[in-house]
C-alpha cells in the first residue's frame, strides 16, 4: 500500500548551484550528496520533514537521451515547469526573508480561497507555490 510521496524530481542545470539555492536561500538541509558511477545523487528537504526529499537531477545526467535532455532544458529555461507547492505557516514572512536572500518571486503574497500564496522560481527557472493554508483547509492538523 502506498503511504505517501517520498522523493520528487527537480530538474537542474547545475546540481551544486541548485543545492546552494535550496540550502542557503530557502533553508533546506542536504539529505544526500553521493557519487554513483557517472551519476551524482543529491537530495534536499525541509528541516523537520524527513519523509519528503527533492532529488536535484541533472539535465545532462544518465537516463535521458540527448533529444529528451534538450527538450527538458528548453522547458526548464523557459520557466514553464511548476515543481511543487511548499506549505508555510507565514507566507508573507517567508516571502520577505527569501526575497532578501535574492529569491526571484513571480507573484507576491496574495489572498486566495485556500489561503495566502506567493510564487517563486529556483535558480533554474522551475516555479513553486509558497502557500499558507487558511484554517478551514489546513489538513496538517489532525481531525478528532
Amino acid at each position: 500500500m502506498i503511504k505517501g510521496l517520498g522523493i520528487t524530481t527537480v530538474w537542474t542545470f547545475d546540481q551544486a548551484r541548485t543545492k546552494a539555492f535550496f540550502t542557503e536561500k530557502i533553508g533546506f538541509e542536504v539529505r544526500n550528496d553521493l557519487s554513483m558511477g557517472e551519476m551524482r545523487w543529491v537530495t534536499v528537504g525541509a528541516k523537520g520533514q524527513r519523509d519528503v526529499e527533492l532529488a536535484l537531477m541533472s539535465l545532462d545526467g544518465p537516463g535521458l537521451d540527448p533529444e529528451s535532455s534538450e527538450a527538458l532544458k528548453k522547458l526548464v529555461a523557459k520557466g514553464v515547469i511548476g515543481a511543487g507547492a511548499f506549505h508555510t505557516d507565514d507566507c508573507r514572512g517567508d516571502y520577505e526573508t527569501f526575497k532578501a536572500r535574492g529569491v526571484e518571486f513571480i507573484q507576491e503574497p496574495q489572498e486566495r480561497p485556500y489561503g495566502i500564496e506567493a510564487i517563486f522560481r529556483d535558480d533554474n527557472g522551475n516555479w513553486y507555490s509558497l502557500t499558507e493554508r487558511s484554517e478551514e483547509l489546513d489538513f496538517s492538523k489532525s481531525f478528532e
